[in-house]
């Protein structure tokens, strides 16, 4: 018996079964040099291969919106001709230049520090794969040979491997790679199969046919296990079971405490299809939607038309509100189509607000496009990495220049529109009560306000452990952030993976927050916390929290092991 620990749970619940190791597709994609009259040639394969793959993929997105989002990427103009470039100017096959290309978007992806943004690479790669099977002619399926109950342990699984899934063997899944941000973890949440990823030893630890028990909510893999842990781990199966159920039937019930206490749980998105995705779980709204997607999906600064299109879609779709950030780009999400100078610290340099309020015309754009789009819904407006109440005013001057040109054009916008900011550097903390007198809301971003109270890099994993928010510092910031805001009549939301982790709710309702923002899979169980939570008994919780002054008092206050 073998006993393994994962800490990226993708979807939780317990399973017991046999292993089944998955056998990746691997493609042979060769340099070939075209003749000037093979090009066009290369070009009808690839477009045939497209119209292949956008065939396969719409009957997916009725039923899934992951696979629509994929399908906009595959319609995606840039990506498409950025394809037919490479094989007409460099005269490559239809392959390479597929490979090459969508290769620079994937790199590009994989590079950055935000785990969100840093996973759409693998939605690249799935489309990536789509098309070169269509090209190369490969319709294999690896999972047609499973005929009895089984785990999957895998290298990585993609979306469009999990469609594949025949739910009436597939007990659940473990994979060396991925994040739980990842879109395969959204969908295994949706089909409520147990899963972890990041396993990193898990190909070397298993063979085929090991009996394994996963425990995906605690990270725990057992190998070939004895008979006693086998009934144990059956018996909390069935606990597990009956709660699940238990959460499903409040799904739809408002986030309410015993003793009254309204907050609203919203959901984090990164496009449109993330908003469709997280209608099920019953969302008060879109905490944060993270508009610099729609720049690193691009070949392109994206026009003001493109992204008003995109933001009244959402808008639409979001019944409740939706807070729109501006451009957070730079440190370490960088555009394809933009040279960003080499930067010692780019944490620390040329980012987010910094590049807005420097490229005027590029943020006048996506400034119009938001108005434009508030007409069609609740909108509100966030800046991000705003350090000084010079930079907030800056911003919402050039936001007024825009609602005037919209006014000289007699186009409609929504006069009500309520602008924020976020609260993720220790200045804006210092400043809290400041700022509160300016803006109509704060969304505190813990996951940069962690790193840079403690001067940690959360990607250096020699001190990664040392990047910890319920470190003293931290919680005390949090406490006086929403203090300020409620002494000027504001609301304080949170909107970093904090905001979604059970052991912080009741601390988190405790101090105040109104709204919690979250990966759309966490909200119902954050929501069971909060209904079955005292507000009077969290308030005194967060009140003991503040007074202490190490890690450890804090988590023994919490019952954190």
């Amino acid at each position: 018996m073998k006993f393994l620990k994962v800490d990226k749970t993708a979807s939780k619940g317990i399973v017991i079964g046999k292993v089944y190791l998955v056998q990746k597709t691997e493609f042979k994609v060769n340099t070939v040099s075209v003749t000037e009259d093979d090009v066009e040639k290369e070009i009808v394969r690839f477009e045939a291969a497209v119209t292949k793959v956008k065939e396969d993929l719409i009957p997916l997105a009725e039923t899934n919106p992951i696979f629509g989002a994929h399908l906009e990427m595959v319609k995606d103009i840039t990506l498409y001709d950025s394809i037919t470039v490479k094989i007409k100017e460099d005269k490559y096959n239809a392959e390479y230049a597929l490979e090459t290309v969508t290769g620079e978007f994937i790199q590009m992806f994989e590079s950055l520090e935000d785990e969100y943004m840093r996973e759409r690479a693998a939605d690249m790669k799935d489309i990536r794969d789509r098309l070169l099977s269509s090209l190369q002619g490969i319709t294999s399926n690896p999972f047609e040979k499973i005929k009895e109950p089984v785990i999957l342990v895998a290298e990585d699984l993609s979306p469009s491997d999990t469609a594949k899934l025949n739910l009436k063997y597939v007990l659940g899944f473990i994979t060396r790679d991925g994040g739980v941000t990842s879109h395969v973890s959204i969908m295994a949440k949706g089909l409520g199969i147990p899963a972890l990823v990041g396993a990193t030893d898990i190909l070397k630890e298993v063979k085929e046919d090991d009996t394994v028990i996963l425990n995906a909510g605690s990270g725990e893999i057992i190998i070939n296990p004895d008979s006693d842990t086998v009934n144990r781990y059956q018996n909390l199966k069935s606990e597990y079971d009956k709660r699940q159920m238990e959460l499903t039937k409040q799904g739809h019930l408002p986030a309410v405490t015993k003793d009254g206490r309204k907050v609203s749980l919203c959901v984090n998105a990164g496009n449109v299809q993330d908003i469709k995705n997280a209608l099920q779980y019953h969302i008060d709204g879109v905490g944060l939607f993270r508009s610099e997607f729609l720049y690193m999906e691009n070949t392109h600064f994206p026009t003001e038309e493109e992204q008003f299109s995109v933001y009244k879609e959402a808008a639409l779709l979001c019944s409740e509100e939706l807070t729109i950030r501006t451009l957070d780009i730079g440190g370490d999400k960088s555009l394809s189509y933009y040279r960003f100078e080499k930067e010692e610290n780019p944490f620390l340099g040329w980012r987010a607000i910094r590049i807005s309020l420097e490229l005027k015309d590029m943020f006048k754009d996506q400034l119009r496009a938001i108005l434009r789009a508030s007409a069609y819904g609740n909108i509100r407006i966030m800046f991000p990495m705003i350090i000084s109440p010079e930079e907030l005013r800056m911003a919402k001057e050039i936001l007024k220049e825009c609602q005037e040109e919209l006014n000289n054009r007699n186009i409609p916008w929504n006069k009500q529109i309520e602008v924020g900011m976020m609260i993720e550097t220790p200045a804006s903390v210092i400043l809290a009560e400041d700022f509160a007198k300016e803006v109509d809301f704060f969304s505190i971003g813990t996951n940069d306000l962690t790193q840079y109270i403690l001067a940690v890099d959360r990607g250096n994993k020699k001190i990664s452990r040392m990047y910890n928010s319920f470190h003293p510092s931290v919680i005390r910031s949090i406490a006086r952030i929403i203090k300020a805001a409620h002494d000027n009549n504001i609301k304080a939301g949170m909107c970093g993976e904090f905001a979604g982790d059970e052991k912080a709710v009741l601390l988190l309702l405790g101090l105040g927050l109104d709204e919690f923002s979250m990966s759309a899979g966490e909200i119902p169980n954050i929501k069971n916390l909060l209904r079955n939570a005292s507000y009077e008994e969290a308030v005194n919780l967060a009140n003991n929290v503040c007074e202490k002054n190490t890690l450890n008092e804090i988590y023994e206050v919490l019952g954190i092991n």
